[in-house]
């Protein structure tokens, strides 16, 4: 039985979710949000709450119960309050700045990496150093995060590379004499 989605999705103040059917709509102070439920989980908004359950006893719609619980919640979530990811940028003359909507990266090679900047994604670069990621949809604020690292991921031996902010690099030891 899943205990995430025993629990209910509370609807804080500000937001208005919108159920038709099996499509949700939530409506926020960051923007509009939507998804689909797919037949195997039955929605319900009750007393400012949505309530997630499984159509029916089939092993899919008890694993499709919990998961679409999370994904209406990450909704609710990220129209109220927004998801951040931090990233930090290790190396000599390696750095990040915004021009217009691009994200502009140094990180060692011939050339300068741009980055455009997708629609509902803010970045911003406070020092040359950080970057903040920052949107309503969790998982394309974690996506756009996690292209950002892939140009130059940390390497083990000196740390360079783009890390995200609470990532611990396992440092290696170099060559001896």
């Amino acid at each position: 039985m899943s205990r995430v989605g025993l629990m209910p999705v509370a609807i804080p103040d500000g937001v208005t979710l919108n159920l038709d059917g099996r499509h949700l709509t939530a409506k926020g102070k960051n923007g509009e949000l939507e998804m689909t439920f797919v037949d195997d989980v039955d929605p319900t908004i009750d007393d400012g709450q949505l309530w997630v359950k499984p159509a029916n006893d089939s092993l899919q719609a008890r694993k499709m119960w919990g998961t679409y619980r999370s994904l209406a919640s990450n909704i609710v979530t990220g129209v109220s309050e927004g998801f951040t990811r931090d990233l930090e940028v290790n190396g000599v003359g390696y750095r990040a700045q915004i021009q217009g909507k691009n994200l502009v990266l140094q990180l060692g090679f011939s050339h300068d990496v741009i980055y455009p900047i997708p629609e509902g994604i803010k970045i911003e670069c406070e020092t040359q150093t950080s970057i903040k990621v920052s949107g309503a949809d969790k998982q394309l604020v974690g996506s756009v995060a996690s292209d950002i690292r892939g140009y130059r991921p940390p390497e083990p031996y000196k740390g360079k590379g783009i890390k995200y902010k609470d990532e611990f690099i396992l440092r290696k030891e170099g060559k001896k004499k």
